[in-house]
């Protein structure tokens, strides 16, 4: 029996637009929740919700069988950690700031066993194995995992070309709130320049072999980032639609009270 197979990955090898959200609670129960809303994809947030990895992988058992494929993103691009949410059970990873093509390779080598990749490959005390259940899955593994680089500074805009040259990477990500700081704007990613650059980075990954990602948390920019071609697409936060959801709720009731 060969490893499981990723649907998202090949998705995006198809060319199908994916419709994704973040998921922020650290929490198995609201992000059970948020799967019921039938999104493509999902991401378990290690980089800024309070994650670990055991609520990593709690998160992942939640999600095993539902229509929305996880994607994990490490805080950052150590070949450990990559180790550790892959041996979880992730297929999917997503990793920041990601600068130079350099980088990109290490990744795709971390994400990979033997001999293409340093992985460890003691798959058989692992969740992502069903503990030896699998009994070649190492043979099998390195097809159906999905490395996505997130490219949020102007260094990574400067090697974009040579980031989407990197065989193993299956896309690339933009991150707008980093991009736009890096830029001079910090919490603008609607300034003039940032849209520019973000409009330019997405074509160009676009006419690659590689997928184009972004997140959009404003209908406005999402539209645009959609027209500009990117192919997996997140539409929001769970945190910040819970948030906000609430705040009007509050305020509404405040002011007829």
């Amino acid at each position: 029996m060969p490893a499981p197979h990723n649907p998202f990955k090949a998705a995006l090898k198809a060319g199908k637009k994916q419709l994704g959200v973040w998921s922020s609670f650290a929490h198995p129960y609201p992000i059970e929740m948020v799967a019921t809303a039938g999104f493509d994809w999902v991401v378990i947030d290690g980089e800024h919700a309070p994650n670990d990895l055991q609520t990593i992988t709690s998160q992942l058992q939640v999600l095993e069988g539902k229509h929305s494929h996880a994607v994990v993103r490490i805080p950052t691009g150590n070949d450990w950690l990559v180790k550790q949410v892959l041996d979880a059970g992730a297929q999917t990873v997503l990793v920041p700031m990601v600068d130079t093509a350099e980088q990109a390779k290490a990744l795709v080598r971390a994400m990979r066993y033997p001999p293409h990749g340093i992985r460890g490959a003691g798959a058989a005390g692992a969740r992502a194995s069903l503990f030896g259940a699998i009994e070649d899955y190492v043979q099998t593994a390195n097809d159906e995992v999905c490395l996505l680089v997130q490219v949020e500074t102007r260094l990574g805009m400067e090697n974009l070309d040579a980031i989407l040259d990197v065989e193993g990477v299956d896309g690339v990500f933009i991150g707008p709130a980093d991009l736009a700081a890096d830029m001079g704007h910090p919490g603008n990613s609607a300034a003039e320049d940032v849209k520019a650059a973000i409009k330019d980075m997405l074509g160009r990954i676009s006419e690659s072999d590689k997928a184009a990602g972004i997140l959009g948390v404003s209908q406005t920019a999402t539209q645009e980032y959609a027209d500009w071609g990117a192919q997996f697409l997140a539409v929001g936060v769970d945190v910040g639609v819970f948030a906000k959801a609430m705040r009007d709720l509050e305020g509404h009731w405040r002011a007829r009270i």
